[in-house]
């Protein structure tokens, strides 16, 4: 029979893996749940890509740069999933606007509707320090996020 120690050890050890492989599983269920085609084929990932593809020769330097400033407060293992999602977001403001090159209003307007609530904190720093006026998407900012911009 096993130390009384030993056994303890042995048993929160297996607590933590089963913790750990129930948080990674939900993580890998919700990627799955995203690549998974809806009615017209097409996954939310797919959507994306598409997105990214079509707008792709509207940006310039200037606003891939500042792209790369609003998603830097994300940690580094999940912004390239961030730029993506955002881009995709500021992409489809692009395309519903008709515009032939990308302005600093589609990017706003996108950031806003791409990003959850408690990240907008930083995006009214950052227009404060590009002397930006946040006044005009107030009612973006107020507003309740939807399922579909999530």
């Amino acid at each position: 029979m096993l130390s009384g120690w030993f056994s303890a050890f042995i048993l929160i050890w297996i607590l933590c893996l089963v913790f750990l492989f129930s948080v990674g599983g939900y993580f890998m269920f919700r990627k799955f749940l995203k690549r998974l085609p809806k009615e017209d084929g097409k996954s939310i990932l797919d959507r994306q890509e598409e997105t990214i593809l079509k707008t792709r020769h509207l940006w310039t330097p200037e606003y891939r740069e500042l792209l790369e400033e609003l998603v830097s407060p994300v940690p580094e293992l999940f912004r390239d999933v961030a730029r993506k999602k955002i881009a995709a977001k500021i992409g489809d403001v692009a395309l519903s606007k008709n515009t032939k090159k990308m302005t600093l209003d589609n990017i706003i307007q996108g950031y806003i509707l791409a990003t959850p609530k408690r990240d907008h904190k930083f995006l009214r720093k950052k227009l404060k320090q590009l002397n930006i006026d946040d006044s005009r998407y107030e009612q973006l900012f107020a507003q309740e996020k939807t399922k579909s911009a999530q």
